[in-house]
């Protein structure tokens, strides 16, 4: 029905994650018909130098188009303080809140053993090589199996270590109904509960 480099166009956006065909055809659509040229060649060669230029932080593994991100080159961080992350995405959610002020270290991933991934396809090795000289490690992957999964193990490996082992906390979202809660959110709010 459309033409042949419409439909690949079409099956690119289908490979983003949350497109499916409806709006992948929108998209599609959209370029071809309305947005401008000069547009297109801007959305293209962004998309190429993409691929050219991002690469891991050779300390933290977050993305970056440098040697050293932006956070570990920023000397107003705090340096005793390191949040483990699955990804990389993680830690922009966390820049975004504007709170936490120490380093990162990005897995790239979590323990999945039914996707054969284990704790050898992590940046572990990374993490335990960097981890001398920070007081506290905030373990901050989500509150899935595998999530879970992977804090206890970076736990296990770090446990005789001088430094403060924490976890983000899981448990009921601010504005919450007690009555729309599930019990396994219920069951970490209890046990995540602070003094009051």
């Amino acid at each position: 029905m459309y033409p042949d480099i419409l439909t690949k166009l079409i099956e690119d956006f289908q490979k983003l994650p949350g497109i499916g065909e409806k709006t992948a055809e929108r998209l599609a659509l959209y370029v071809a018909t309305t947005m401008e040229n000069e547009d297109i060649i801007h959305f293209s060669d962004h998309l190429s130098t993409l691929k050219k230029t991002i690469r891991t932080c050779r300390t933290c593994h977050m993305i970056t188009d440098q040697d050293l991100c932006s956070i570990c080159r920023n000397d107003n961080r705090d340096k005793e303080t390191l949040m483990v992350l699955a990804d990389a995405k993680d830690v922009f959610i966390m820049e975004k809140m504007k709170t936490y002020q120490g380093l990162y270290h990005v897995l790239g991933g979590l323990v999945d053993f039914s996707r054969g991934v284990t704790d050898k396809d992590l940046n572990i090795e990374s993490l335990a090589r960097r981890i001398k000289g920070f007081k506290e490690m905030i373990i901050a992957t989500s509150a899935t199996i595998e999530g879970e999964m992977t804090a206890q193990f970076i736990k296990s490996l770090f446990e005789k270590e001088t430094l403060a082992i924490t976890r983000l906390a899981h448990g009921l979202p601010v504005g919450a109904d007690l009555k729309y809660a599930d019990e396994q959110t219920l069951s970490k709010a209890v046990e995540n509960r602070l003094k009051y």
